[in-house]
């Protein structure tokens, strides 16, 4: 098994009014081209406001809430995800991804996401780190195990 250090490589803001927050990080100087932002018949769920790679070390996304809640099941029904943060890392594989939330809930931490195949590609799970924060675990994207996207 390819037992590697998880590695930080996104930062994930859950927003209550998505397009105030591409207008707030627009101004702040963040380039944000229209084809990053994922919009629906609903309206904005998902933007790519920074890739990781490169010079970035981590990227940085805005989901709603409402698209928030069906990629963390731990957070269905809530209405209180406005500011909430998952700090995501990246690990090697998409047996990693399941080893290491069983790892941490077995010692005793929150799971809010089971490991499950996202539609986007990769092997994704969430636990809970002692103050709260969701932590994302995400294995490589893999274009095998791209679905289509879920309707929000």
């Amino acid at each position: 098994m390819d037992r590697t250090r998880p590695t930080l490589n996104q930062l994930n803001i859950v927003s209550g009014n998505i397009d105030a927050s591409i207008a707030f990080y627009r101004r702040l100087g963040v380039d944000i081209p229209d084809p990053r932002i994922w919009r629906t018949a609903t309206g904005v769920h998902h933007v790519t406001a920074v890739e990781a790679g490169g010079t970035e070390a981590a990227g940085l996304d805005l989901d709603s809430a409402a698209f928030a809640q069906i990629w963390n099941k731990g957070w269905a029904g809530r209405k209180d995800l406005a500011g909430r943060v998952v700090v995501g890392f990246s690990v090697s594989s998409r047996e990693e991804v399941d080893r290491l939330h069983d790892e941490m809930t077995a010692a005793g931490h929150r799971g809010l996401q089971t490991p499950f195949d996202a539609f986007w590609g990769a092997r994704y799970a969430i636990v809970e780190d002692p103050d709260g924060i969701a932590v994302g675990l995400m294995s490589p994207i893999s274009a095998k195990h791209r679905s289509p996207p879920p309707e929000v």
